[in-house]
Parts: C-alpha cells; sequence; structure tokens
C-alpha cells in the first residue's frame, strides 16, 4: 500500500489562510507522503476551478507526488441537476488528474419524507444516480466510490447493499477506517464486510467515549447512538486501525491509503506522528 495524506489534514492552516490546498503539496512531499488528495477544491478569486485544478495537478508534478483523489460532497436525492453536477466535478478530476473521485450519496431525509420511509425505501433512486455518475466517469477513465460516513449511509451495510445495487464494477467505496464508529458500528468488522468493494482506504482514528456519561466537552462530537467522538492521531485513539490495516493488506489491496486527520491536536505533529505510526502498521 502506499500512504497519502488528505488536504483536509491541513484545514487548521487552510482555514485562517496560513496555507491554501496548492502550498501543502509541497509539506506533504516534504513529510514524506507517497500521494495526496484534495476535498472540494477552494478555488481563488478570479479562477475557474478547472484553472485551479490544473495549477494544482502542475504543483503536484513538481514535487512528484501523485493525485490519489478527489473527494466532493453531494446529495443525491436532489435528482438530475445534482447528477449533472457531480458529473462537471469528474470533469475537474480529470483536469486534476486524478485517478479516482468520491462523491456522497445522501445525508438522510427531511419533511415528510422522514414519515414511514427509510434507507430502503430510497435505495433504488441513489443506486440509479451513482450508476449513471459511474457511467460518465468510465468513459472519461475515473473510477467512483461513495464512502461511509454522513450517517444515513454510513454503516457497512447499508455501504454494501447501495454497491451491490449499482452493480457496476466502476463503483466501489472509499472505505474510511474510523467512520463507522459515527454509526456506532466494530471497524473491524466493517472493514472485513467492504473488502470486495474498496476503491481508496482513509486512515483515521477516534478517542472514543461512552453516551453514559457526562459529555466531554469541546472537540467531541456525538455519534448516531449517542456516544462521544473525538479526532485522534493515528494510533493514539480506540479504533483499531493496525487490525484494519492488517486486513486490508490480506486481501491484496496495494492501492492509497490516506491519513484525513480531523483532531485538536496541532495538524502538523499529528499528521507527522499519525504517518510514522501508519508506516509501524503497514510493515
Amino acid at each position: 500500500m502506499k500512504i497519502g495524506v488528505s488536504s483536509y489534514s491541513f484545514q487548521q492552516l487552510i482555514g485562517p489562510g496560513e496555507q491554501t490546498q496548492k502550498s501543502v503539496i509541497a509539506l506533504a512531499a516534504q513529510m514524506g507522503f507517497e500521494g495526496i488528495e484534495f476535498t472540494d477544491l477552494n478555488v481563488p478569486e478570479n479562477m475557474t476551478e478547472k484553472e485551479y485544478a490544473a495549477e494544482i495537478r502542475e504543483e503536484c508534478e513538481k514535487y512528484s507526488l501523485p493525485v490519489a483523489a478527489y473527494t466532493i460532497g453531494a446529495d443525491l436525492l436532489k435528482g438530475e441537476a445534482e447528477i449533472e453536477r457531480v458529473c462537471r466535478k469528474l470533469d475537474v478530476a480529470s483536469v486534476l488528474g486524478a485517478p479516482a473521485l468520491r462523491h456522497d450519496t445522501a445525508w438522510g431525509l427531511s419533511g415528510e419524507d422522514k414519515s414511514f420511509k427509510g434507507f430502503e425505501n430510497v435505495l433504488p433512486v441513489l443506486a440509479d444516480s451513482c450508476r449513471k455518475i459511474t457511467q460518465y466517469a468510465e468513459s472519461i477513465g475515473i473510477v467512483t466510490m461513495t464512502e461511509n460516513h454522513g450517517q444515513f449511509c454510513q454503516e457497512s451495510a447499508r455501504v454494501e447493499k447501495l454497491i451491490n445495487t449499482v452493480a457496476h464494477p466502476n463503483f466501489g467505496v472509499l472505505c474510511d477506517i474510523g467512520n463507522f464508529n459515527c454509526a456506532d458500528e466494530n471497524s473491524a468488522q466493517a472493514v472485513g464486510r467492504l473488502l470486495p468493494y474498496i476503491k481508496h482506504v482513509h486512515a483515521k482514528d477516534f478517542h472514543i467515549k461512552s453516551g453514559n456519561g457526562f459529555n466531554p466537552g469541546e472537540g467531541f462530537f456525538r455519534s448516531r447512538a449517542g456516544n462521544y467522538l473525538r479526532g485522534a492521531i493515528i494510533g493514539h485513539g480506540d479504533v483499531p486501525v493496525y487490525q484494519c490495516v492488517k486486513t486490508i493488506a490480506a486481501s491484496g489491496y496495494d492501492g492509497f491509503i490516506s491519513i484525513e486527520f480531523e483532531g485538536m491536536e496541532n495538524c502538523l505533529n499529528a499528521i507527522r506522528i499519525g504517518l510514522e505510526n501508519l508506516k509501524g502498521m503497514i510493515k
């Protein structure tokens, strides 16, 4: 497996303007990563998204750092206009040089849809939309993926059902090792279920505290069942990252596993320590 990093891991620096998605490419290369992925490009004023994507690709080539993936938000319950928007993002991914694009499927139901309607009811709509998107992606040489996040389509059983309903070889999962805990699912068991569908991997760790206890406060958020989670440095938290990495490696997967850090610690220290720990796990 090759170790990459998500640009989102540098959000502590990107958010306030200390760094940009373009400038963190040099940081990632200096830290020893083998690839980098980008989340929803923050396009500078007076530039188009494709122009910025071309600049980022050029910068990545300068540092011999391949673009591992492009990840974007989406809600496919919004209909044909959203499918078209995601397809245009695929055109951006092509300029970026990304071999894969992750798009969301849906974040849940609202209004009247909440009554007597759930995931199973909208699965045909989601699957049809994902299939249309991946058919276009295949025509331009890009793989598409959903990710286990957002709680509505997060646990492995729903993700597996979606992928098998789409039933297209160009569509699979970006398997985020940590995110299963947002739906209170055991990461090791979930990874084992999704092994046949993995197109890309996120290495993520969480500090996890029972919802039966006192709210730990700042930095923590709640899982679907009310447990408390806080982003952690890889190897410092409660997610069985090593077990998951071993299982993925044993399956023969040899693509990218990208660190996605979202904790409170200084992000540069956290990414550096996480990289060393992940290297040790893979070794």
